[in-house]
């Protein structure tokens, strides 16, 4: 043993790697002082802003930064964002690269846990590179607003996809030594007042939607941190919701990891820290660092625990411990591989590209045609992102000003360029560009061209939510007037959620691209064209209107305040979201009889597949299906093999169909694969507030498998269960 090894043997014994996580906080506690313990459980956002405190010269430029505690051995723990690759607010770290990832919707339409899981890889090998040690990833709300500004950040409208595909990211970061958060727990549907809003639910419908999303997310990819949201949660702020925190999370889940706010979202010391609050984030945005002397004083009062301040600086510490950050620190100046990392986000675009029409099997596109037109604002230069704190920047990423006074208000355009995508794929004589915004000029064009491709852009940011379901200016009847001369009509929506559709019944060829990411136009040219085979299927319900949501009136965004980081302005208002309740998303279009322009779950493909054999066993609440999975066309492909639920009584539905598992399948042309899937119990049974748990209900059950939500022409079998309790997942973290 060498002098240094004995020295951190006595004077360090939390280096010791053969000691528990849990062994090794502790040790660290014991050891440190208060003035150590308080510099982690609050801090300001890493990045200059005029008017707060310089940044510390370690400080990289990010999210956060927590002082190293040089005389214990521990590093600094700097955090960035997010899910969709590692950002660079304002350019600060100079030269710093990244991939910007496909959105967390495209992810979604994949119904892929390999390729989410692959991903977060990439994002937690990049973070490390760059020296970061928790990554603010793992997006688990539910899309219950289909105009939510932030949905492109998050999976799908359905709880078991989003958790699976949320929970395999988050274990991709952590394999790499970064630790990742799950967030903004929970219910926290809209931009609109966000500071503002209280999402009432109720206790059995929140447990079997949106806490049921977190829970799956957090028992796959058990996340060192979850983050709280800026709403409020049945009339608490979801920061000091001791009921989600404390009693849920913490308590009935076992969760052993720390609970941070998000950047602002503070609104108390002894109350928030006491409701279970670890960490108070971004704490200049709010009116006061309530985790420094606010809570000190409370201690010395005798209002907050010692042992409180203890427990929210261990949690850190263990998780730190156990991802491998603190034995083996994330350092600047990583080695990347950008090229190949952009080559595998395009990759992951093109399993999750969601063909939503192709009459006349218009698609793939012949190549080698005379003219090829363009038409769309970016179309030339790239392909558009999600504005906000995910906002990914890479080299060559242009902006400019959304015409929002909100923050994170510039929209950004990936450098993936739609023409230049398409003259490579098409191989034609002319391949040509027009931005669209002179109708005439426009349809003169397109009436010369063999083909025309429409890139429709529906663009929305943190902090600002749509207002409708249509596409914004115009677009629509642009759309329909270019259709009207030329027959060979490709549209291509670059959206950040659900859009409604009136213009497809004139278009043959539309395709839902959500925001694809670096590789996103090679993606989108590769489909049209033929090189990829699309197989991606709908996270989320493509509504008629805005009148088929549960919550058709919305707040006119103007009205609340400019900045939603820092002031609340205003009354709190409640969203009541027991309107729909549990049925979020296509249960909601279900139960109420609502069809809409496209289900979820909806994609097409160049091939055709079918499903045979279904058989369904059950043993308690456990339930397995079975069959076989062929490529019955002409090429290779791969399909999601779908599979609903629904208890019935004498042929009446007591819920409607409701997605229980999937698998995912690659297939040759001829090829025949066996599938085998096991059921989330969960989603067939109910919560059951006496007994404080989830309960199946015996009597008969429908299990379908389907190409979407909606589909009733696949296999179906019916198999009675018995009433009995779900056993609580056992916690692995």
């Amino acid at each position: 043993m060498t002098r240094r090894q004995e020295h951190e043997a006595i004077d360090r014994p939390w280096s010791d790697i053969d000691l528990t996580p849990d062994e090794r906080a502790d040790l660290v506690v014991e050891a440190m002082s208060e003035d150590e313990k308080f510099a982690w459980i609050s801090g300001p956002i890493a990045i200059p802003i005029p008017g707060h405190a310089p940044l510390p010269d370690e400080a990289l430029g990010s999210a956060a930064y927590y002082p190293a505690i040089e005389r214990l051995g521990i590093p600094a723990i700097q955090q960035s964002d997010a899910s969709l690759g590692v950002t660079n607010p304002g350019g600060i770290r100079s030269g710093a690269e990244a991939t910007a990832l496909p959105s967390s919707l495209l992810l979604g339409a994949t119904f892929d846990v390999d390729t989410a899981r692959a991903t977060g890889a990439l994002v937690g090998r990049q973070a490390r590179a760059q020296g970061f040690a928790v990554q603010l990833a793992g997006g688990a709300n539910l899309v219950r607003e289909a105009t939510g500004g932030r949905n492109f950040e998050y999976v799908s409208e359905d709880p078991l996809l989003t958790g699976k595909i949320t929970g395999a990211s988050v274990a991709g970061i952590q394999e790499q030594g970064v630790v990742s958060t799950v967030k903004h727990f929970t219910a926290n549907g809209q931009e609109t007042g966000r500071v503002l809003a209280d999402s009432r639910i109720a206790e059995a419908a929140h447990r079997e939607s949106d806490l049921l999303a977190f829970q799956i997310a957090i028992e796959d990819g058990q996340p060192g941190s979850v983050m709280p949201g800026y709403n409020l949660i049945n009339g608490y702020w979801a920061s000091e919701n001791a009921h989600l925190i404390n009693d849920i999370l913490k308590g009935e889940w076992g969760y052993r990891g720390w609970v941070m706010s998000d950047w602002g979202a503070t609104h108390s010391s002894e109350k928030a820290a006491l409701a279970g609050l670890d960490v108070q984030s971004g704490a200049d945005f709010d009116p006061e660092v309530y985790f420094a002397g606010p809570l000190r004083e409370a201690v010395l009062e005798g209002r907050v625990p010692q042992s409180r301040i203890d427990d929210m600086v261990r949690r850190q510490l263990r998780e730190l411990f156990r991802v491998g950050v603190l034995d083996n620190p994330p350092v600047p100046g990583g080695v990347l591989d950008i090229a190949g990392d952009n080559a595998f986000a395009q990759a992951a675009a093109e399993r999750g590209l969601v063909l939503l029409k192709n009459d006349g099997d218009l698609l793939p596109a012949a190549t080698g045609l005379s003219r090829v037109l363009v038409v769309g604002r970016h179309a030339d230069t790239g392909v558009l992102a999600g504005g906000g704190s995910s906002a990914v920047t890479p080299a060559g990423t242009t902006s400019e000003p959304s015409g929002i006074d909100r923050t994170w208000a510039d929209r950004v355009i990936h450098p993936s360029s739609p023409l230049e995508a398409i003259r490579a794929e098409a191989h034609a004589t002319h391949v040509d560009f027009i931005d669209g915004t002179d109708t005439t000029r426009t349809l003169e064009a397109a009436a010369r061209a063999d083909l025309v491709v429409v890139f429709a852009e529906e663009w929305r940011a943190e902090g600002y939510d749509m207002q409708g379901v249509s596409l914004p200016d115009g677009q629509g009847d642009l759309i329909e007037a270019i259709a009207a001369v030329n027959p060979r009509t490709v549209v291509v929506i670059e959206s950040g959620g659900a859009v409604s559709t009136p213009w497809a019944r004139s278009v043959p060829a539309v395709i839902a691209a959500f925001y694809p990411g670096i590789g996103g136009a090679q993606a989108i040219a590769g489909v049209i064209f033929g090189r990829v085979n699309p197989s991606g299927h709908l996270p989320v319900t493509f509504p008629k209107s805005i009148d088929q949501l549960p919550r058709p009136e919305q707040l006119d965004p103007a009205a609340t305040t400019s900045n939603p980081n820092q002031d609340i302005v205003g009354d709190i208002v409640e969203i009541d979201y027991d309107i729909e309740g549990s049925d979020v998303g296509y249960r909601w279009f279900a139960r109420e009889g609502h069809y809409p322009d496209f289900p979820f779950g909806w994609g097409l493909s160049y091939t055709t597949f079918a499903f045979s054999g279904l058989t369904v066993t059950a043993h308690g609440p456990d339930l397995r299906v079975s069959g076989y999975l062929s490529n019955t066309g002409d090429r290779a492909g791969a399909t999601v093999a779908q599979i609903y639920v629904a208890r019935v009584n004498s042929d009446t539905a007591d819920y409607v169909h409701r997605l229980a598992g999937f698998a995912r399948v690659d297939l040759e042309p001829g090829e025949t694969q066996p599938v085998d899937v096991v059921f989330e119990p969960r989603i067939l049974a109910s919560w059951n507030d006496t007994e404080g748990g989830f309960h199946l209900s015996g009597g008969n059950y429908e299990i379908r498998v389907g190409t979407h939500s909606l589909d009733e022409d696949g296999p179906t079998q019916r198999i009675e269960l018995t009433a009995a309790p779900v056993p609580a997942a056992p916690s692995r973290h």
